[in-house]
């Protein structure tokens, strides 16, 4: 699926980054003479950036912004997954909160062509290379998760671990990640069952043809939220294939690319990006099956 559809950490990621900053070693010599970069301006950081608004960064989503990418609609209380790594990429960059302006974007006009109102948008864009033609992507900030979902009245309701599901009549749209996701990881006994679209799948579901179905994570989160009557999400499967991933949208040739794909590097490497994921999404209602 190419999907459509806030700085403050909680726990976890407190700790995880105050971990970092610990371990960051001192240098005890205080007589040591500044060396010759020390006195050169860091181009990624808030006083170098073009940015459209002088002093500011400006980040776009659409509206409204639904949950768990996004908390009670307000993108601006740095709560939701993707809030909150809209705040970490502003922080690296040298931008404190109150020097972050979230603008209204939908998601078509986001990845159009032409000039932007925003210096990124996060807002669970695939990168793809069609999209690439009108628009810069940043690195991905999330490798999209397959995602086993049923209903209320499923034998599978209670389902906490892969094995609870080798007995489950699955079934997911036809030559997807999703479908190698049944016959890869979960492997059922029973032989999965192939559907045209995602919606013949639902169908399915609703009618009890099958127990669960496979979706990746962005539409597990909305088919349970808003197309199911008491759907429920299982929970999220390791990753199989080659994933679908979400990067930050700017500008065609954007001067500030380069710099916010430098900084999502960080988050993932120093392990913000997986503390982030783990606070909002599998402790957020999809949790990770084992």
């Amino acid at each position: 699926m190419v999907s459509r559809f806030t700085p403050l950490l909680m726990g976890g990621a407190v700790l995880a980054l105050a971990a970092v900053t610990a371990c960051s070693p001192v240098d005890d010599d205080t007589t040591s003479t500044a060396s010759p970069s020390s006195s050169v301006a860091d181009p990624c950081r808030s006083g170098a950036l073009a940015t459209v608004a002088s002093g500011k960064l400006t980040i776009g989503t659409d509206t409204p912004a639904y949950e768990p990418w996004y908390k009670d609609n307000k993108p601006a209380n740095g709560q939701g997954f993707e809030s909150a790594v809209a705040y970490q990429v502003a922080e690296r960059l040298g931008y404190s909160k109150d020097q972050v302006a979230w603008t209204s974007v939908t998601f078509t006009n986001a990845i159009a062509p032409g000039p932007k109102k925003f210096d990124f948008d996060i807002n669970q864009f695939s990168i793809t290379d069609e999209r690439r033609q009108a628009v810069d992507f940043s690195s991905p900030y999330y490798l999209v998760r397959q995602t086993v979902i049923t209903t209320k009245k499923s034998k599978i309701a209670g389902a906490k671990s892969l094995a609870d599901l080798a007995g489950a009549k699955l079934g997911a749209q036809v030559g997807t990640t999703s479908y190698q996701a049944i016959t890869d990881v979960i492997k059922p006994t029973a032989k999965p069952s192939v559907f045209n679209s995602n919606d013949d799948a639902k169908a399915a579901l609703v009618n009890g043809t099958v127990d669960g179905i496979v979706v990746d994570l962005p539409t597990a989160f909305y088919m349970t939220g808003a197309e199911l009557k008491d759907g429920v999400i299982i929970g999220q499967l390791p990753q199989v294939g080659v994933p679908e991933q979400f990067g930050l949208v700017l500008d065609k040739g954007s001067k500030l690319t380069g710099c916010v794909s430098k900084v999502v590097d960080q988050l993932r490497q120093d392990g913000t990006l997986a503390v982030l994921e783990k606070t909002w999404l599998s402790d957020g209602g999809a949790p990770e099956l084992q």
